[in-house]
């Protein structure tokens, strides 16, 4: 019993030694938009689709800085309303009156969900279909693909396509700083960005080289050319991580893309209560697992192996007074917290919390597995009223 609790321990620390040293030093956190300042020796047109349902409450913020864009070339922002039952158009038009830019915005009304689609992909190929009847002459050089619930920086559509234009990049994107004000959210949410850093390091997405692909869905800057190229949003219409869908698409087709952190750009959306982020997080677990019962049983392995045994190494080896063991968990646990602190830096939280990663994973692994109960129960997907079963 002592020799395979050993052998656990040091496997564990091993996966930490592997992971620190050979998975693209995700955790660095060295990949950011805001680094240089945004130079344009041409000024491309962009124009900016947002899907909105139900998104009065945070309209009043997050159009409103996009509208105040500081952004010398030409950019039309087109809004399609998904169906909102909130009065989402009309407070998107009081905006707009408000900032004197009226004539800038465009507002869609969205047609019924078709089969085959996922409602958000539906309201972005709306919004560009329109884009391509109005300037069916003049198409825009880029579209910036963002959610409704999103506060841009004032700067921070120069520096996408700066960032493009400068580095060739068919597709830019940025992770936006996530809120973190409540307890539930200083606890849970800079462990969801670690996990997707460490699911697609970015280095290596920012790497042509490397096959890994991923985007972060709140802003994405991509060439029209490259959309047009992978066959439109219609390529990934079922796409429930749709982001990385793209991201991949835009990538297997010989693009160049490019992710990062902002530190200025954020999302309004609230998680004020574990139930919130649960329901986040078990909407899209298992798509990543690609519905699979043996990839699910796999990550619960994993997870215990990678972030649970060194604690309970640590604790068992304590109580059983085998200090090698104790010593082992401890080592394991550290490095975790090491690989763990720059994204807990970086959201501002207590150091403390980089000691929180066992049991925040074991949540995590929780909602993995309500995940695929979700999806067996046919209740997968569920967002915005709606639920695609996968």
């Amino acid at each position: 019993m002592v020799e395979i609790l050993l052998g656990l321990m040091i496997l564990s620390l091993v996966i930490w030694l592997g992971l620190l040293s050979l998975r693209g030093q995700f955790w660095r956190l060295d990949q950011k938009l805001e680094v240089t300042e945004p130079q344009l020796k041409s000024l491309p047109s962009v124009c900016v689709v947002i899907p909105a349902r139900n998104e009065a409450d945070v309209l009043p913020m997050s159009l409103r800085s996009l509208l105040l864009q500081d952004y010398p070339g030409n950019f039309n922002i087109f809004l399609v309303d998904d169906r909102s039952t909130d009065r989402t158009a009309a407070f998107a038009e009081g905006v707009a009156h408000a900032l004197d830019k009226a004539q800038q915005l465009h507002i869609i009304s969205g047609k019924p969900l078709p089969s085959g689609w996922s409602g958000k992909l539906w309201a972005v190929e709306q919004g560009i279909q329109y884009v391509e009847t109005l300037y069916i002459k003049s198409l825009p050089d880029y579209f910036l693909l963002t959610d409704a619930d999103i506060a841009h920086d004032i700067r921070n559509l120069q520096r996408l396509v700066a960032k493009a234009e400068q580095e060739d990049l068919d597709l830019v994107s940025v992770m936006v700083r996530l809120r973190c004000d409540t307890f539930w959210e200083k606890f849970l949410i800079p462990a969801f960005v670690f996990f997707f850093l460490k699911l697609y390091p970015f280095r290596w997405v920012n790497n042509p080289k490397n096959s890994t692909a991923a985007a972060a869905g709140g802003s994405i800057l991509i060439r029209r050319t490259a959309l047009e190229r992978i066959g439109g949003i219609q390529a990934i219409r079922q796409a429930l991580i749709d982001d990385c869908a793209l991201a991949n698409a835009v990538k297997s087709s010989h693009g160049r893309i490019w992710l990062g952190l902002s530190n200025l750009t954020c999302s309004l959306r609230p998680y004020n209560s574990l139930q919130t982020i649960w329901d986040m997080v078990a909407r899209t677990a298992y798509t990543q697992l690609n519905y699979s019962p043996l990839l699910l049983l796999g990550t619960v392995v994993a997870m215990t192996l990678i972030y649970l045994i060194p604690p309970l190494g640590l604790l068992l080896g304590v109580v059983l007074g085998n200090w090698i063991i104790a010593l082992t968990g401890l080592s394991a646990w550290l490095l975790m917290a090491i690989a763990y602190l720059p994204i807990i830096r970086f959201y501002k939280c207590s150091p403390l919390f980089a000691f929180s990663l066992p049991a925040i994973a074991f949540l995590y692994t929780l909602m993995t597995i309500d995940s695929a109960i979700r999806h067996w129960q046919g209740r997968g997907g569920a967002w915005k009223g709606r639920v695609y079963p996968g």
